[in-house]
């Protein structure tokens, strides 16, 4: 019964002991565990409770013996008289004892403090960013289409047109080489980096130099004859493209367009989903992107062997680095792809309004997630629009370095029916 006494009598001063837990807590009374200082005294909750009712009740005791009982916790019950002389000797005080108005009082305290404490916790709750049902819906649904569309395994790149790496050195693929000691040059921060200084005019020599020399007839005669990785790389794109178009189709709003708008917004957003989706096998301690086994791990300079120059690549590399280290929840990643593709800006697109009513939910989506998932990333959202901003510039440069090689029959040849068909023709 002693055990059931409520602990907020006690209105004594803890000792500084109380609070060292190497120092061991033992009821001056009985030698019990002690639970802390209870009317001026270590004591247990059994000694605490004793002393209490003892002295409301006004109690005398008489030994049975010869007065002077040693009090253990084993037999405390046996000798009252004892008990209580022994709780005098250690300080407990009667004067520290509420009335039981004064217990009152003190309960309602405790409860009314409670009750505060639960409401500031609930309002401060209610004020937390969360997701609404119907935008968890949204991001479950991207995470899924993605997880359909994005095999990690890369077991498919075996069906491809087998990459060929020999053959001479373009001037492209030797240039590229510098790129790989790029990457710590290539963050957001890579105009303002002093250590990336020497990395920073290595390369732009190098590219100085391949602009210099890669106009002329022996070089383009050189460049058009070694295009090695082109057929494997035209299959990949491919593919990727296929996997864009089934994404697509599964966002939110997208297949409720009109097939015009719909083939707009690929035609124009396909080679940008691309690059993003690519940032998943992106590597930044080599600057590859890793596919799998080693013949699917691309370098700078496979890229180049399919055509393409260091004009693209340098900022994709850099767009590549940046957006790798803003590390991005999955999340944030599939409803970026989704708000590239729903850009109600793309050449040819009809519904303008409908289409940036869908990017906007997105947007909204994104911010309310980032809001709950970095308290501390207000920036991370500005991050983000700004890669879409990149992936612009990178798209136009695509497409103008598409147009020159695939002018050349030979080249042409090498791509895909899709590929054709999505860069070919231009959406005007």
């Amino acid at each position: 019964l002693e055990k059931n006494v409520p602990t907020v009598v006690s209105t004594s001063n803890p000792s500084p002991d109380e609070f060292d837990r190497n120092v061991p807590r033992i009821c001056g009374v009985c030698g019990d565990k002690a639970t802390g200082f209870h009317f001026n005294a270590m004591t247990c909750e059994g000694c605490k409770g004793f002393f209490r009712r003892s002295m409301k009740r006004k109690a005398s005791f008489t030994c049975p013996f010869n007065g002077s009982c040693t009090i253990t916790k084993d037999n405390r019950r046996h000798c009252q008289a004892c008990r209580l002389k022994r709780c005098v000797d250690i300080g407990m005080m009667k004067e520290f004892i509420l009335t039981d108005e004064e217990v009152q009082r003190k309960k309602d305290l405790i409860q009314r403090r409670k009750e505060e404490e639960a409401q500031r916790e609930a309002e401060k709750e209610a004020r937390r960013p969360r997701l609404t049902e119907e935008q968890s819906q949204v991001i479950a649904t991207l995470v899924e289409a993605h997880h359909k569309t994005y095999d990690d395994s890369y077991s498919d790149f075996c069906r491809f047109r087998p990459p060929v790496r020999e053959g001479p050195v373009t001037r492209s693929a030797s240039r590229a080489a510098s790129l790989h000691s790029f990457s710590d040059a290539s963050s957001d921060s890579f105009s303002h980096s002093p250590e990336s200084v020497d990395t920073k005019m290595n390369f732009y020599n190098n590219l100085m130099m391949y602009q210099e020399h890669g106009n002329s007839p022996d070089s383009s005669e050189e460049e058009g004859s070694s295009f090695s990785m082109l057929p494997h790389l035209a299959d990949l794109v491919s593919y990727s493209i296929q996997k864009v178009i089934g994404f697509a189709k599964m966002i939110p709003g997208f297949r409720e367009l009109t097939a015009e708008d719909q083939i707009a917004l690929l035609k124009s957003s396909a080679i940008e989903v691309i690059m993003l989706r690519s940032n998943q096998s992106f590597n930044l301690e080599d600057m590859t992107w890793s596919c799998g086994g080693p013949d699917f791990k691309y370098q700078i300079s496979d890229v180049t062997k399919a055509g393409h120059t260091l004009e693209l690549l340098e900022p994709l590399v850099k767009f590549q680095v940046g957006l790798k280290k803003l590390g991005l929840h999955e999340e944030e990643h599939v409803l970026l792809m989704a708000i590239c593709l729903l850009s109600p800006d793309r050449p040819g697109v009809q519904d303008h309004t409908r289409i940036e009513a869908l990017q906007d939910r997105l947007s909204e989506i994104l911010q309310a997630y980032i809001g709950l998932h970095h308290p501390s990333g207000q920036l991370l959202y500005a991050k983000m629009i700004q890669k879409l901003a990149d992936l612009r510039s990178l798209n136009e440069e695509h497409s103008k370095q598409y147009r020159s090689l695939s002018f050349r029959p030979e080249h042409s040849m090498q791509l895909t029916p899709l590929v054709l068909e999505v860069f070919g023709s231009e959406v005007s």
